[in-house]
């Protein structure tokens, strides 16, 4: 039996970051922390959502939060800053090291790969697609098709039920704690890339099987 490695999409695969250059050139030295509570404030959206049965697509909890941070932080963008911030957030870099490692993972017989995201299957597409690493993937596997939103049981039952596999058969590759242990509630495996050497993990929740510093480690350590 083949083992599925599940890649995150935002923060594992593509830098949700990469927005920055744009907001430093409309908010100079606010831009970090605006950057950070915009992206704090998508999760949060999309986990209300998720407890209140309101499932809406990805983007617009990435919208409503931009909204949000700029009335919160008085930052006073234009709606054509915000309708550029966005389309940015549409094409998102990938991490230096996403195109090598799933290469490298590519060559295996044993290993499966699929991107699983709380984004859409044609927001996923289109980012993976424009980053060059699309062609790496077996397949798309987006939370739109069961309307809820990662950590709920039932998206990771979804993944594993959808590509015919045992859920201790998949590995869920992720850089966000919450993301993990949702994956590890479910049953799934869990691995950690620790893209920053001073983030913590969650305190309860039990801890990854595996914590990574990058992709590539994870490739020499799982390939």
């Amino acid at each position: 039996m083949s083992t599925v490695l599940a890649f995150d999409v935002y923060g594992t695969l593509i830098d949700t970051y990469g927005v920055n250059e744009q907001l430093r050139e409309r908010l100079g030295d606010q831009a970090p922390a605006f950057s950070q509570r915009w992206r704090d404030k998508q999760l949060e959206y999309a986990f209300r959502r998720g407890l209140m049965g309101a499932y809406a697509d990805f983007s617009e909890c990435t919208r409503d939060a931009l909204e949000f941070v700029d009335r919160a932080l008085g930052a006073k963008l234009s709606d054509n800053d915000k309708d550029q911030l966005m389309a940015t957030y549409a094409r998102l870099p990938a991490f230096a090291d996403a195109a090598d490692a799933l290469a490298r993972l590519a060559d295996s017989s044993k290993l499966r790969c699929v991107a699983f995201s709380n984004g859409s299957r044609k927001a996923v597409s289109g980012l993976l697609e424009q980053a060059g690493i699309l062609q790496h993937f077996e397949d798309i596997v987006s939370v739109e098709e069961v309307k809820r939103f990662k950590p709920d049981p039932a998206v990771y039952a979804h993944l594993h039920t959808r590509l015919e596999v045992a859920a201790h058969d998949v590995w869920l590759i992720s850089s966000n704690p919450f993301d993990l242990i949702g994956a590890k509630h479910a049953g799934l495996h869990a691995a950690w890339i620790r893209r920053s050497a001073e983030a913590p993990f969650d305190t309860w929740g039990g801890d990854p099987d595996m914590t990574v510093s990058d992709l590539n480690e994870l490739v020499d350590r799982i390939g």
